[in-house]
């Protein structure tokens, strides 16, 4: 150790600077600005979809044909609506006073080929919503969480009773609860 700290000594009695050690910078700029042009490069081709076709990752142009030359499904026919017959019915109320609704509504099918068999129906989907209604309290009605809750009820009981037709939705003109 004593005879580098001489030969640091000696060099700088001679005028010779000692070696510099700031060459690290440099070197790593050499090194990643090469690197991260190539990774950004390789980036770009790949998002752009260039690389994955020089690498053969891309379908060959029979099957992308192939899957153009599907038939499109056919188009759907609008939904048809039929209406309910107004229902009022008595809740499940605790006080001496008894709560009524009114409701008025629509049902929503897929096909209006379907509408005679919810009306062939309609003595039965009546029985069961009347029969549902007289187990609502009148607080599961409030806000509209509760309204959600029982066009969801009514769908799944219409969907029941009509069977063979498809309900896709109970749409509600008119509900008062007195």
């Amino acid at each position: 150790m004593a005879a580098a700290a001489a030969a640091k000594m000696d060099a700088a009695a001679e005028g010779e600077a000692p070696p510099a050690k700031g060459g690290g910078k440099k070197k790593l700029l050499l090194i990643l600005l090469p690197v991260l042009l190539l990774g950004g490069g390789g980036a770009g081709l790949w998002f752009t979809g260039i690389l994955p076709g020089l690498l053969g990752m891309n379908p060959p142009p029979a099957e992308a044909e192939a899957a153009e030359a599907e038939p499109a499904p056919p188009p759907r026919s609008p939904p048809a609506f039929v209406e309910l017959p107004d229902i009022i019915a008595n809740l499940n109320a605790t006080g001496r006073r008894p709560v009524f609704v009114r409701l008025k509504a629509k049902l929503e099918i897929s096909r209006a080929e379907d509408a005679a068999a919810v009306t062939d129906a309609m003595p039965r989907l009546m029985d069961l919503f009347q029969t549902y209604l007289r187990e609502v309290r009148p607080e599961e009605l409030r806000g509209s969480a509760g309204t959600h809750r029982l066009r969801q009820e009514l769908m799944a009981r219409a969907s029941l009773a009509a069977a063979p037709a498809r309900i896709t939705d109970v749409l509600f003109m008119e509900m008062l609860i007195q």
